[in-house]
């Protein structure tokens, strides 16, 4: 246990683990490498990899629970109230723009 817990400190941040798992594909693709080489690269990205997938999951849950967090069941939205002179309950301002869309991954 302790090996796979030390093969996780050593990949670092996020895009630390990226970049050392872009030269290892590079280095299987260019370099003429024995096969012993190419199965210890091989295992060592699939190592990066694997802590990769456990970040996005990570990020993935953190952005649902604000997502959840922000809901309008959490009463985080305001209230509509009607028009006093005309009793009609006036339509939300939306100055968003659908084109105008924010990508997070």
């Amino acid at each position: 246990m302790a090996r796979k817990q030390a093969k996780s400190s050593d990949a670092g941040s996020f895009e630390d683990a990226m970049v050392k798992l872009e030269a290892l594909v590079e280095a299987m693709e260019n370099d003429q490498l024995p096969l012993e080489e190419l199965v210890a690269h091989y295992e060592k990205g699939a190592g990066l990899l694997q802590h990769c997938e456990k970040v996005l999951a990570t990020a993935r849950k953190r952005i649902e629970l604000i997502e959840v967090g922000n809901s309008p069941e959490k009463g985080l939205t305001p209230e509509i109230e009607r028009d006093e002179n005309s009793g009609e309950v006036p339509r939300p301002h939306n100055d968003v723009d659908p084109d105008d869309d924010i990508r997070l991954l």
